[in-house]
């Protein structure tokens, strides 16, 4: 994209603090967008990514809050319309991974995983329509995962948070693209994030043999922005591991 094609729109990246969401967050700046740092507890991280797009000219500030609360979506939904103007682009990419096995995985492990991942797309989504439709233009974009469709490392409770991202990402965009607005997902395997740490073992799994870059999945986050025609898809990003 280039680099003022997203010129007067402002973006939202929820857990944009670090790792992934802070890759989409420099890349939106990139393209020229404002962009909304949002992160629940990293406040550092988030101050230090918004002083560091800052440097580069660009509109930008930290908000916090907890995405899983519908009262704290819509605060700061309002927030970021007072400050930055009202959302145009929505990064859903909150989550947490809690590793569990069979024998271990507790109702509160699947009730909070559920919340965090999935229900917080839901809730941002719902919270920031009324202005797309308003100008019938609005870009939604998802980050689930390969755990969606594949066995996952993680858990069934994990698998089941992102398959429900996807098809939220469906039904939404069935219902949705007729007012300008395109709602699609990204689907990351194994990515060289703070998740992976310890984790070099993994590497054998990948065909390309390596794992995937922050980097590489907001260039993938970017192509669905820039492109209007292309809603209710999903981009699997595995290095080989696995084809949609």
């Amino acid at each position: 994209m280039s680099q003022s094609s997203l010129r007067g729109r402002t973006a939202l990246v929820t857990g944009g603090s670090r790792g992934i969401g802070a890759a989409i967050c420099r890349a939106l700046a990139d393209a020229g967008a404002d962009v909304a740092i949002n992160y629940r507890e990293r406040a550092d991280d988030a101050a230090k990514l918004a002083d560091e797009l800052r440097s580069k000219g660009v509109r930008t500030a930290p908000f916090q809050a907890d995405v899983s609360e519908a009262g704290a979506v819509n605060k700061l939904v309002r927030e970021i319309a007072s400050g930055l103007g009202p959302v145009d682009i929505l990064v859903n990419n909150a989550g947490i991974a809690i590793t569990r096995g069979v024998d271990d995985l507790t109702e509160a492990d699947f009730d909070r995983t559920i919340l965090v991942n999935l229900k917080s797309a839901f809730l941002c989504t719902q919270a920031v329509l009324d202005s797309m439709r308003a100008r019938r233009w609005g870009r939604i974009v998802n980050i689930s995962s390969g755990a969606a469709r594949g066995a996952g490392a993680i858990g069934p409770h994990y698998n089941a948070s992102k398959a429900g991202m996807e098809g939220l990402t469906r039904g939404y965009a069935a219902r949705l693209v007729k007012e300008g607005v395109t709602v699609n997902a990204v689907a990351p395997s194994l990515i060289e994030t703070d998740m992976m740490k310890g984790q070099d073992s993994l590497v054998s799994r990948i065909p390309l043999g390596r794992f995937g870059t922050a980097a590489e999945v907001a260039k993938a986050v970017m192509l669905l922005v820039d492109n209007p025609y292309m809603t209710g898809q999903t981009i699997a990003l595995s290095g080989g591991m696995s084809f949609n």
